[in-house]
């Protein structure tokens, strides 16, 4: 139950990315809990009163040193609770992050709410949660403990159904907080270590065993290894992970040469008279111990893996890696190496595999990176990190109008702690800023990459501020920030930033500077809807972009005159809308596919034909799916529910208007010729409530903001969507609300009082309120009759932890 080993960093990564299937309003799913893919050993103890705390505080946090298995226990409470959290659990990995000020970002990532965030991500995150009950884990906060603290303190305030399990090595010291300290394991006695039958009570010989069966196919504790097993705990002070590590050497030892060498270890170890703590020292120990097991070119390659954050496939440590005595030729035997001695954890993603560091290891091998600073390793190997990613970036942008262009979200998304960590150097290390505003500039299309609007500007803001000099560089990067606070509504900078734009390029001259400048200035018309203007210079710019042959250029001028056409009724705007299409087709390029089908179907809803823009915005979503891209899925079914409405499907379409309504909160970003279609929703929103009746249009309009992304864009397509388990339960057709339910299912398990309180982390006296309450809502005499019943009327309950067969 090492902190990070056992807990995130031996999970499924693609179970946790998974489970954040639909974005937003995905409050019916079960969140983004991983799976556990190791046995969860001991610590009921601490997950009994973690559940009890849980029942009387909103924050808890775990505390207690690296690798003593906050993690993993923070994730074995959270699977047990999860039935008292109607919109889900999630869990935030904050080990990958450097930035306090990017913290509720990295929350609203973990929701599945970032891409497309135009407005500060506190104020979205904090409407999001507001009136929701649910559970969010804060993973390792220990290096942002006072961001923590003041986002959590804000959370909980605005949010009452939140509650915040947090793990750290020290207090968030929030009012409120309650504190559980997380020991080390059980050990026995070293020097009388009990009988043989009797070991496997204590944790850490448990432990020990477990991962050894798991290294060494078949193996047992027997009586001869009794007693080294035991020192071998004692020695490691039931730390899980150094127990971890320790067990990872059987693969070549035995578990008398295991001790041996801890004890050698340990003694010249001692004899340094550290100043940490005891079991930060045991852990240290076992760490280098390790360490000096492996090969010079697994050390090196250790102390250079370090610089990644959050993870990294093959050919990234190839490309950061190598050299100065590690040949790209080695370095699968050496990452093999690492793999077996357990310094490297493997996760596959789909056909991709990924490795990653516990946090504790990659720390460890930070510091022996930094002891060679004197040679300038440390600046030379974050210089290759940093490379490879602004390569990453620029062959994403140039294939931005492609058939990968889908795979570059997903990839990008992937990467998103290590460009953070790239752009970081960029931005804090002198004469690097310039190599900072071109790979900003490179990401800014995939935002996926950078996180949201909000911290793309981020990234922009800082690299302006260091590049202050006129530049061609310069001059994309002012408009690229001009346009996204438009975006944000933020009308004085997106005017301020754009005319420094159109300044920098007609000083420099440049006919690919000056293309931008013309296009933005054309998009700052827009969004003034100034169409008169805008049109011209969208047209001027489109043809200076051909001209330079920048095709991705030329799709993004053609979709917004396409869109200053429809909004000003131009006659031009369905051949402009089908010319955008047809580029996007011919590259293949789905997700700008789905952008020109709905500016094509907003044209034929607004001409009357409004069969056809059915069909182009629903060809539009079914495009969209795949990028989960709040934004396009907003914008089509808000057209939609207006287009639906006209066919005479009224609740069909106030439920669209509801999933709309959903994504607009959390997009939040303003839109051009938003004023101009405004009158449309209101329209739609006054026909509907009088085709249907106010409490029924309520209903509808509720019922539709519910849904789940998928199950959202299945209801604007036509396509039948499965009912959640938790959705069937919810429609069944019985007087008992959710959590009665849930008693009934527990009830029928054959559970007092008592255990049903613990499941439900509820007091003993509220479960039995409940039990009262069903039943008199029934109309029975006893717990036997409820049981019978349940039987008679089950239902396919959810899968969890507390789930039987």
């Amino acid at each position: 139950m090492s902190e990070n080993h056992q807990g995130r960093d031996r999970l499924s990564h693609a179970d946790r990315a998974g489970g954040v299937t639909s974005g937003a309003g995905s409050d019916r799913e079960a969140g983004n809990l991983p799976t556990e893919v190791t046995s969860f050993v001991g610590r009921r103890r601490e997950v009994y009163e973690a559940r009890r705390l849980l029942a009387h505080t909103r924050l808890l946090t775990l505390t207690g040193a690296g690798g003593v298995g906050k993690t993993r226990l923070a994730l074995r409470v959270a699977a047990e609770v999860r039935r008292s959290f109607p919109k889900g659990v999630w869990v935030v990995d904050l080990a990958p992050l450097n930035d306090g000020a990017l913290l509720a970002q990295t929350v609203l990532a973990a929701l599945g709410l970032d891409h497309d965030s135009a407005r500060p991500a506190l104020p979205v995150l904090s409407g999001h949660l507001a009136s929701k009950r649910l559970l969010l884990v804060l993973d390792n906060c220990e290096h942002l403990l006072s961001s923590c603290a003041e986002l959590t303190r804000s959370l909980l305030a605005s949010a009452p159904g939140l509650h915040v399990l947090a793990s750290s090595r020290q207090a968030l010291g929030v009012d409120g907080e309650h504190l559980l300290p997380v020991p080390p394991l059980s050990i026995p006695a070293p020097d009388r270590p009990p009988p043989l039958a009797v070991m496997p009570q204590y944790e850490a010989v448990r432990l020990f065993t477990d991962r050894a069966s798991a290294v060494v196919p078949g193996f047992t504790l027997c009586d001869d290894q009794r007693v080294a097993v035991a020192g071998i705990c004692h020695r490691l002070d039931g730390i899980p992970l150094a127990i971890e590590l320790a067990a990872a050497r059987l693969r070549v030892l035995s578990p008398r040469q295991i001790l041996e060498r801890l004890d050698g270890c340990f003694t010249v170890l001692a004899r340094g008279c550290r100043a940490t703590a005891p079991r930060q020292q045991t852990l240290r120990a076992t760490i280098d111990w390790s360490f000096e097991l492996c090969t010079p070119p697994e050390r090196r390659l250790w102390a250079r893996l370090s610089v990644f954050c959050g993870g990294f496939d093959l050919e990234a440590a190839e490309e950061v890696c190598t050299g100065d005595g590690l040949s790209r030729g080695e370095m699968l035997d050496v990452v093999t190496g690492l793999m077996d001695k357990s310094i490297l954890i493997r996760e596959d993603h789909r056909d991709q595999v990924r490795f990653r560091m516990l946090e504790t290891i990659r720390q460890y091998g930070r510091d022996l990176l930094d002891e060679d600073a004197g040679s300038g390793e440390p600046e030379s190997v974050q210089r290759r990190h940093r490379d490879h990613y602004q390569r990453l970036a620029a062959r994403a942008e140039s294939e931005s109008l492609s058939p990968r262009q889908m795979a570059w979200f997903a990839r990008l998304g992937l990467e998103h702690a290590n460009i953070r960590a790239a752009l970081e150097f960029c931005l804090s290390t002198p004469g690097e800023a310039g190599s900072g505003l071109r790979m900003v500039t490179s990401l800014w299309s995939h935002r996926m990459g950078a996180g949201g609007v909000e911290e793309v500007r981020h990234w922009l803001g800082r690299a302006l501020a260091q590049s202050p000099e006129p530049s061609l560089l310069r001059a994309r990067v002012l408009g690229i920030d001009g346009w996204l606070a438009y975006m944000r509504g933020d009308t004085a900078a997106g005017k301020a930033r754009l005319a420094e734009c159109q300044g920098v390029a007609e000083t420099l001259g440049d006919a690919e500077s000056l293309a931008h400048a013309v296009r933005f200035a054309g998009l700052a018309a827009l969004f003034h809807n100034d169409y008169r203007r805008a049109i011209p210079l969208l047209e001027d710019a489109l043809e200076r972009h051909r001209a330079q042959q920048d095709l991705a250029a030329q799709w993004q001028t053609l979709f917004l005159l396409s869109l200053a056409c429809c909004l000003s009724d131009d006659r031009r705007a369905t051949k402009l809308g089908e010319e955008c299409l047809a580029l996007s087709t011919a590259h293949d390029a789905q997700w700008s596919r789905s952008y020109a089908l709905w500016v094509l179907g907003l044209q034929q809803w607004l001409c009357g034909d409004i069969q056809r823009a059915v069909t182009l915005l629903q060809d539009a979503l079914r495009v969209e799916r795949p990028a989960h891209d709040l934004l396009g899925t907003a914008l089509c079914l808000e057209v939609l529910a207006w287009a639906t409405a006209h066919t005479g499907r009224s609740h069909q379409a106030a439920k669209l208007l509801g999933a709309a309504q959903t994504l607009w909160q959390s997009v939040g970003c303003a839109l051009p010729g938003a004023d101009h279609l405004l009158h449309h929703h209101n329209e739609c929103h006054s026909h509907l409530q009088r085709a249907l009746g106010e409490a029924p249009f309520a209903t509808a309009v509720q019922t539709g903001a519910e849904l789940t992304l998928d199950e959202a864009v299945d209801c604007a397509v036509g396509r039948p969507h499965s009912p959640t388990p938790a959705s069937t339960e919810e429609n069944a057709p019985t007087p008992l609300t959710r959590r009665e339910k849930d008693v009934v299912d527990l009830l029928a398990q054959g559970l007092t009082n008592k255990e049903i309180a613990a499941k439900l982390v509820v007091s003993p006296r509220t479960a039995g309120t409940h039990v009262a309450n069903i039943l008199g809502k029934l109309g029975f005499t006893s717990r036997t009759q409820i049981a019978t019943w349940a039987v008679e009327h089950r239902t396919p309950r959810r899968q969890g932890p507390d789930s039987r067969p």
